[in-house]
């Protein structure tokens, strides 16, 4: 047997692995109690049953070895939401929140707008933006079947049936479909950045995480191909790495855009670039490749 107290103590193990050795203890304490973290601080006394104790150990044994934390739950709470999560999609984190806090200022939640977020995963962000905004008309697309999967998986647990989600690489399964906004998370770090063997990174799929040209392919590519998805005046906003804000926004000038601006996250890093199609352009053709 052992108490909960003696079970917090464990927290410096992670230390050596973890920046967040005491939240990560708290976590999978809890979740191994069945309870929330205010319980471990209301009764540390209370004694682990020996199945607690046991799917504590094996928690504490996946975070030593650096799983994420995300993935030893099963879930992520991103926004309102709490999301399922596996090893086939990106682990939501806090910092593409700025995107749903950006798109919520862009448009009002009474508009009725079409919205397109391109590489959902978990579906996240187009979640987060239906549960806010239930008039709008979200649309939600991944190429990767597992992913598809698991996003529909968390639309259905939150009841947002309001969401459309559907398997395409990136524009290819939507025609002549255009919308108010498009967003995405993209895939953006550069092969070989050494990011890539650090962390949470590890556990996930390569081809959510890296992209051709620094980084930068698949951000230029649907910069490039959202203008023909794009309503007069549609807006594009999108995530990217901590040192890509200028050529992004260098990208949708070039290309095109408007009203081209970069957003900070919490940790007043450039994150994430916007830029709005004019309403007087003239809109490219669309000539989507099909799906395969």
């Amino acid at each position: 047997m052992s108490s909960i107290a003696c079970c917090l103590r464990r927290s410096t193990e992670l230390e050596a692995h973890s920046d967040t050795a005491r939240l990560d203890v708290e976590l999978l304490l809890a979740d191994s109690l069945g309870r929330d973290r205010t319980y471990l601080r209301t009764w540390p006394e209370r004694q682990l049953s020996d199945s607690q104790l046991q799917q504590f150990e094996q928690a504490m044994r996946r975070r030593l070895a650096g799983e994420p934390i995300a993935h030893i739950l099963g879930y992520r709470d991103f926004w309102t939401l709490r999301l399922a999560v596996n090893p086939s999609t990106l682990i939501p984190r806090p910092d593409t929140e700025t995107l749903v806090e950006q798109a919520l200022e862009l448009f009002d939640p009474e508009q009725r707008i079409e919205l397109l977020d391109l590489g959902t995963g978990t579906g996240a962000i187009a979640l987060a933006l239906a549960s806010e905004c239930p008039k709008w008309r979200v649309t939600a697309v991944d190429v990767a079947d597992d992913a598809v999967a698991l996003a529909k998986q968390n639309r259905d647990s939150h009841g947002l049936n309001q969401v459309q989600i559907l398997h395409s690489d990136w524009f290819g399964a939507l025609a002549e479909r255009r919308f108010e906004l498009i967003i995405s998370n993209p895939p953006y770090i550069a092969y070989g950045d050494h990011h890539l063997s650090e962390g949470d990174v590890r556990f996930e799929p390569d081809s959510a995480l890296t992209a051709d040209r620094q980084g930068m392919a698949d951000i230029e590519h649907i910069a490039d191909c959202a203008r023909a998805h794009l309503c007069p005046a549609g807006w594009l906003l999108f995530e990217h790495g901590y040192d890509q804000a200028a050529r992004s926004r260098d990208c949708l000038r070039t290309l095109g855009y408007v009203d081209v601006a970069s957003i900070k996250d919490l940790a007043g890093i450039e994150r994430a670039t916007l830029g709005r199609w004019p309403a007087d352009a003239l809109v490219p053709a669309i000539n989507n490749p099909p799906i395969e």
